[in-house]
């Protein structure tokens, strides 16, 4: 990855400080997806086997200041049920309270409480961020939801300390990045959610290294439009028809096959209960909503994507968190599970549709970084990623 990682330092007997990404969903208190602290566990349990003594830190939520609904207290409980071994809390990540349970931590491992309950977390404050450092003597930077924003405890803390990847760091940026920078061909790159112009950067950056391009998801509406196609009600983001037009022009000009989706679900209203039917993508009523790809669109991806050696999903096809408009998603995350070929998903919704799928195992990554994901495919360079030791 060009950079250097945990396993290139000695850190026998050194405090280690790991960032990592902990912000689970948590509903009154209760973790309901723990997937971010399992995909932390190999680097916790790397150092710890190596002699270190691990202090790890991250964020949750958008806390405005303090907030014990935001605590990180739960996650060190689930931390300490799937290490086996108890897992110490501290009630700050800075300052006296942090400073004496590092003091008296021995061998067991430690979380500090919410980086965002003190604001020189985002503004990448260089006195919290010294503070921060101060804790340890090694950095190693996990967090690779976390590495696209320049924050103290992602870039701030590498000014003090000498700073490496984590093992879920190193495996997010090998399979995103090296996948994009050197992909096997043919290569396809499988494009949803809501809009273009979150997607737009990505699409443009992947077109001169992919072989196919499908899209789904309420941003096909544009596509649509940008075809001549009625779309009803559907979102569309009419100032952004001319740039799909050019994206489908260039992808032909390089001999990119697009492929849109040719039947959908509509519905008269945009609601889990709302009357809804699958029609051919050409009659979508008048004041209908497009709310999933049909069972042809999946057919049809599906064989589009058979030949392919390398996909890249980023984006649902459908409003998958509403069952009857989850089928789109649902089937397509079954089809790439099927193929032949080096499948990475980007994205926390994509993530998602995998993990209700449960075919994460069948994927050869599942990124756990939304916003990087979306920016490593776009070609932009991480500020976490940037700020470690080159190799």
């Amino acid at each position: 990855m060009g950079k250097k990682t945990v396993r290139d330092i000695d850190v026998r007997g050194r405090r280690v400080l790991v960032r990592a990404d902990l912000n689970v969903p948590l509903e009154n208190g209760v973790i309901t997806d723990d997937t971010r602290i399992r995909e932390s566990l190999p680097t916790i349990r790397y150092l710890l086997e190596q002699g270190a003594q691990v202090i790890t830190c991250s964020h949750l939520g958008r806390p405005k200041g303090p907030d014990p609904a935001l605590s990180l207290a739960p996650v060190a409980g689930r931390m300490a049920n799937l290490l086996g071994q108890e897992v110490l809390f501290a009630e700050d990540c800075v300052g006296p309270v942090a400073e004496a349970a590092v003091a008296s931590m021995g061998h067991h491992p430690l979380l500090l409480e919410n980086l965002r309950f003190h604001p020189g977390e985002e503004a990448n404050d260089p006195g919290f961020a010294r503070q921060l450092a101060s804790l340890a003597e090694v950095f190693v930077n996990d967090a690779f939801g976390a590495a696209h924003r320049a924050h103290a405890s992602t870039e701030g803390v590498t000014h003090y300390l000498p700073a490496v990847a984590g093992l879920l760091m190193e495996k997010e940026v090998r399979y995103l990045g090296a996948l994009v920078a050197n992909p096997p061909h043919p290569f396809a790159a499988v494009v949803g959610g809501a809009k273009v112009s979150s997607k737009l950067p990505a699409i443009r950056h992947l077109l001169p290294r992919i072989d196919l391009l499908l899209v789904g998801g309420g941003m096909a509406n544009t596509f649509l439009k940008a075809r001549g196609l009625e779309v009803g009600a559907s979102l569309v983001e009419d100032d952004l028809l001319d740039a799909a037009r050019d994206v489908m022009d260039q992808a032909a000009a390089r001999g990119v096959s697009v492929h849109l989706p040719v039947d959908v679900v509509v519905a008269e209203r945009f609601a889990a209960d709302a009357s809804h039917r699958t029609v051919p993508v050409d009659q979508v009523p008048r004041g209908y909503l497009i709310v999933d790809v049909g069972p042809e669109t999946v057919r049809a991806f599906e064989a589009a994507l058979r030949p392919a050696r390398a996909v890249v999903w980023n984006g649902p096809m459908g409003v998958f968190e509403m069952e009857p408009f989850a089928a789109g998603s649902f089937g397509l995350a079954r089809a790439i599970a099927g193929l032949d070929a080096t499948t990475v998903v980007g994205g926390g919704e994509t993530a998602a549709v995998v993990a209700a799928t449960g075919l994460q195992d069948r994927f050869t990554h599942v990124s756990t970084g939304g916003g990087a994901s979306l920016e490593m495919l776009e070609g932009r360079t991480l500020p976490g990623v940037a700020a470690l030791l080159d190799a």
